[in-house]
């Protein structure tokens, strides 16, 4: 294996100055992605209806037609499914990625190009090894091999010819055959479909390979850790894959999870690299590991847009190019792709960190924020809240959702928050304190509400029987693979819920 750091050093020095270009030059990368992506498809169904051929600017691309979502797509995934080519993007589109960014009861399918997965999710992928060795030149990753906790996939119902899967799933099917050189577990075993299955022969079969690295979901790789130190009886799993190195995470906040992370893998060696990829695509990692940023990747044939969070309500507020952006605004996301998706808000959100280049930091979801009395909270207030109610009360949190307690003739309203705690807050109290405090000094809304208890009194937090959310997943057919917690709502649906599984009688 000792040629493999040669090599990736080798082409470091080109990829390097690939980034550093379009660091440089933002604005004129974006131009030429936009441009690219409507004269492929400017013969597509599609591109015919909405004439890409004659498409003259960036705004005259905006104006051809209204952002869309995923309900306004379906008539054309529905049809993709079906082997109808050529419609949104040029060629056969055999796999679609079974979007899991939420529990609802409906699923998104996302159709996956070739261009896709090899100009975007697998170049990302390089990317994340470039920039990781780019940071740290003594890495010991390639010595061992990567251990990847991935999903599931299964023969479609509309046709013998597509097939879907969780994302994770559909990027180990089409690897390349030699990643399982440098992979474990084997592709059979990281595409069982029964997750606790999965769990169990992973353990089994991973203890006595060398780990270099470790690349997936904080909140289920949490899981696996636990098992494997159970299984082995070792308390830091360091113990176990003695050269560990590092944690690529995604599809979930890391702040709830960091210092659990620091209590399993205990040694100075361990580093972690955040990234944020999706079914829609691969949108940026963290390149400066001294920074809690990451920066926007704009050569993965992606055209961004977005449009501020606080004024999606408005039909007619435009979206903005990269150029028109600012920082510490939440703004959710709308992206053109080489998947074929056009002008397709896909319901995350993000807050600009530096505009030169351009960092960001996730912030939410466009659907999973509280705003029931206009306070606006969103999943950076929350995440920001919790953290600091840690630290001072040394409590760890495993898994959390919070919701509205809703106005009666006799009370005023409140939130309502239910913690499944690793450890517990040594004073509840004080948590619950800290957590109110920090969310008025990050979010103005917030603390208006609250003022003199004007609309809002102080929040409410119940701590949950150890695995409730995990029982809660199974009950709704999504444990495991990439799906994730709500972590707000203006419903109280979830919370509903979680009383059931966990047994709570109404106060």
């Amino acid at each position: 294996m000792a040629i493999i750091p040669s090599i990736v050093s080798w082409l470091n020095t080109k990829r390097i100055n690939q980034i550093d270009l379009f660091r440089k030059y933002p604005l004129e990368t974006q131009q030429e992605t936009i441009y690219k992506l409507l004269a492929k498809a400017a013969t597509t169904e599609w591109g015919k209806q909405h004439q890409y051929s004659s498409v003259t600017s960036i705004s005259d691309y905006q104006n051809r037609f209204p952002v869309q979502t995923y309900e306004d797509l379906i008539p054309y995934v529905e049809r993709l499914r079906k082997g109808e080519n050529n419609l949104l993007w040029p060629g056969e589109i055999k796999w679609f990625a079974k979007s899991s960014g939420t529990t609802s009861t409906k699923s998104k399918f996302i159709p996956m190009t070739n261009d896709s997965l090899e100009k975007c999710h697998y170049r990302a992928a390089k990317d994340i090894l470039i920039i990781y060795t780019m940071n740290n030149p003594a890495t010991g990753i390639f010595s061992g091999k990567s251990l990847t906790l991935g999903g599931s996939h299964k023969i479609d119902n509309y046709s013998n010819d597509t097939l879907y899967g969780d994302l994770s799933a559909i990027l180990i099917e089409n690897a390349p055959f030699w990643v399982d050189i440098i992979r474990t577990p084997k592709s059979k075993i990281a595409l069982l479909e029964d997750f606790e299955e999965k769990l169990n022969t992973i353990t089994r079969t991973t203890i006595n390979e060398n780990v270099t690295n470790i690349a997936g979901v904080p909140s289920w790789y949490l899981v696996l850790i636990k098992q494997v130190l159970a299984y082995t009886g070792k308390s830091n799993l360091l113990d176990v894959w003695p050269n560990l190195e590092v944690f690529f995470h995604g599809g979930v906040s890391f702040t709830p999870y960091r210092e659990q992370f620091k209590n399993l893998i205990r040694g100075a060696q361990m580093n972690y690299m955040e990234t944020y990829n999706a079914s829609e695509g691969f949108f940026g990692m963290q390149d400066d590991p001294k920074r809690d940023d990451m920066l926007l990747m704009l050569d993965y044939g992606i055209f961004y847009e977005f449009i501020p969070a606080d004024r999606m309500t408005s039909g007619s507020t435009p979206a903005l190019t990269l150029g028109e952006v600012e920082k510490d605004v939440n703004y959710a996301i709308v992206i053109s792709t080489n998947g074929g998706l056009w002008r397709y808000m896909m319901g995350d959100t993000v807050i600009f960190t530096e505009l030169n280049p351009f960092r960001f930091r996730i912030s939410g979801r466009t659907k999973h924020f509280i705003n029931v009395f206009g306070e606006e909270v969103i999943i950076d207030n929350a995440e920001k809240a919790l953290e600091s109610a840690c630290r001072k009360t040394g409590a760890l949190i495993t898994e959390y959702t919070a919701g509205p307690v809703f106005m009666s003739a006799d009370s005023k309203g409140s939130h309502e928050w239910l913690i499944e705690f690793e450890r517990e807050p040594s004073n509840l109290l004080q948590f619950t304190e800290t957590l109110d405090d920090v969310l008025k000094s990050v979010n103005s809304d917030y603390e208006a509400k609250r003022h003199k208890d004007l609309n809002l009194v102080m929040p409410v937090v119940r701590p949950l029987p150890k695995d409730t959310f995990n029982k809660w997943l199974i009950s709704k057919n999504k444990f495991g693979g990439q799906n994730k917690v709500p972590r707000l709502s203006n419903s109280r649906d979830y919370i509903e819920e979680l009383y059931i599984i966990a047994g709570i009688v109404r106060d």
